[in-house]
């Protein structure tokens, strides 16, 4: 969350940059909680000093009406106190409550805008194939080939949900394996992190664990939540910590399942692996001194697209808008690669899906989560916190499918994933419609 004084200080800002991200927040509220709380800690300390006084004038030798005099007095302190407790406490949740709903603030070139058709191209790399043939979408050849199946994931989990099958298991393997050994190479400790995270390390990372907004599974009584993103855990991972300086900057990798609601995830384009309920992710995540973060967002960036230059998938980069932007980011950068799956008669060869994005959130995070580093000037104070995805399995899965597409139906893997899943093409399968597949009556 931003600092409040921060708040009080930049309020015609902060209100701004609240307008701008398209969000609802209430900053005049922060403000008078803020002052409300000031005044309260303020009132509780000269409370707790006059206490002082009487307990101590209660030491010398009193007479018996003096005694019963301090005595009365240090009654109605007590009271006092604990109804300046009460009040205090019941305003700094109240403040905490509404500060959550405040975002960070945007780094200055971020682009001004509501929708994610706003936000701002700064890079192209590769050029999208051209076909002599029409090519199909992911979900065809998944099913053509025999190695997605979505019908039968539906039928025993729920839309959204599917089945991997055949050679399309060592592709998603395959897929993870590169994308650690290219984070190996830059130095990263890796991890195998929780499914699980408790409900307040969710809120500290920026996300909604109740609600009909939601896009999170809480199971229910256990102050839990299943993971959307190993962001989560890797962020937590050091919550309420105090950080060697010497030892900054972190470089984190976290392999997990994530499972995400999908509330309102709707669209032409959501279809089959692009939007789910539960997919594999190599995340990225960094905590580092505030003077450095600039620099290791642009790292992060350049490696996410150096993973999918070695895959030979044509993408570019966009600058994300501010409306397009979640609470926490100060900036974000979202790589897109080709699908040409998404033809229509807008784009008749089809069009950029996100696939990966990486985003500094400052220190916004940190201080939710209360994560520290010791200075110089020998103060503790917040550190800055980033993250990014390396390999979202599903949708660069997506990417290969529909770019490496022959007109014989086979799909040829990239070159680099080859060593790795034993196989170089994917080939559609005789007699995929066998006697077995057959529903019973």
């Amino acid at each position: 969350m931003l600092d409040y004084r921060f708040i009080k200080e930049h309020l015609d800002e902060v209100k701004k940059n609240i307008i701008n991200r398209n969000m609802t927040a209430d900053a005049d509220l922060v403000v008078k909680l803020f002052d409300e709380r000031t005044a309260l800690t303020t009132k509780l300390q000269n409370l707790q000093q006059k206490r002082n006084a009487n307990a101590a004038s209660m030491k010398g030798k009193l007479d018996a009406q003096t005694r019963a005099k301090y005595i009365e007095e240090g009654k109605q302190i007590k009271e006092d106190v604990a109804n300046t407790e009460k009040e205090l406490s019941e305003v700094e949740t109240k403040l905490d409550e509404a500060g959550r709903q405040i975002p960070n603030m945007c780094h200055p070139k971020t682009p001004i805008g509501k929708l994610d058709t706003e936000n701002l191209e700064v890079k192209k790399v590769g050029t999208p194939r051209k076909f002599d043939f029409k090519p199909k979408d992911h979900v065809q050849l998944g099913e053509e080939l025999d190695i997605i199946d979505f019908e039968r994931g539906t039928k025993v989990s729920g839309p959204k949900f599917y089945y991997l099958k055949n050679e399309a298991v060592f592709l998603e393997e395959a897929l993870i394996m590169y994308a650690l050994n290219i984070l190996r190479k830059h130095g990263f400790t890796m991890f195998i992190t929780p499914d699980v995270a408790k409900e307040e390390i969710l809120k500290g990372i920026g996300f909604n664990p109740r609600g009909n907004e939601s896009n999170v599974y809480a199971i229910e009584e256990e102050g839990t939540c299943l993971v959307a993103t190993a962001e989560i855990t890797l962020g937590g991972f050091h919550s309420g910590e105090i950080l060697d300086k010497s030892a900054l900057p972190l470089y984190y990798c976290g392999l997990s399942h994530c499972f995400r609601r999908e509330a309102g995830g709707a669209g032409q384009f959501s279809k089959g692996l692009y939007r789910v309920h539960q997919f594999d992710k190599v995340e990225m995540f960094v905590y580092c001194l505030p003077e450095q973060s600039d620099e290791i967002h642009e790292k992060l960036r350049l490696i996410e697209e150096e993973i999918f230059t070695g895959l030979g998938i044509p993408f570019h980069v966009v600058d994300t808008c501010t409306g397009d932007l979640g609470a926490p980011a100060y900036r974000k950068w979202d790589l897109e690669a080709w699908m040409p799956g998404r033809a229509n008669e807008e784009h008749p060869d089809g069009d950029y899906g996100e696939v990966t994005s990486t985003s500094n959130c400052t220190d916004y995070q940190a201080r939710r989560l209360n994560v520290k580093y010791h200075d110089d000037d020998g103060k503790n104070k917040y550190v800055h916190m980033l993250n990014g995805t390396a390999i979202a399995v599903g949708r660069a899965m997506l990417a290969i499918l529909e770019n490496y597409q022959n007109e014989d139906g086979s799909v040829t893997v990239p070159e680099a994933l080859r060593p790795i899943c034993g196989f170089d093409k994917i080939g559609p399968k005789k007699d995929v419609k066998s006697p077995v597949y057959k529903p019973s009556k």
